[in-house]
């Protein structure tokens, strides 16, 4: 098994539908910028209300990343 060395960066994504949705979104949208994702971990999950019901989940993660040699 490799050693690695990780760096974790944080960030809060967004969905109308679910809070898997918002997961999804969030590791969908860090991919696009960061190479080498590896795991995330939910550190808050949160959302807004609109007329009582559930307008929005907001999900925040840290997400790992490996480091390049």
């Amino acid at each position: 098994m490799e050693n690695h060395t990780y760096k974790l960066i944080e960030i809060t994504g967004t969905s109308d539908k679910s809070i898997e949705d918002a997961i999804e979104r969030a590791v969908s949208k860090a991919a696009n910028s960061v190479d080498e994702l590896r795991w995330f971990k939910v550190m808050e999950t949160r959302g807004t209300i609109d007329e009582d019901h559930v307008q929005q989940w907001q999900v925040t993660l840290k997400i790992g990343f490996t480091l390049k040699d």
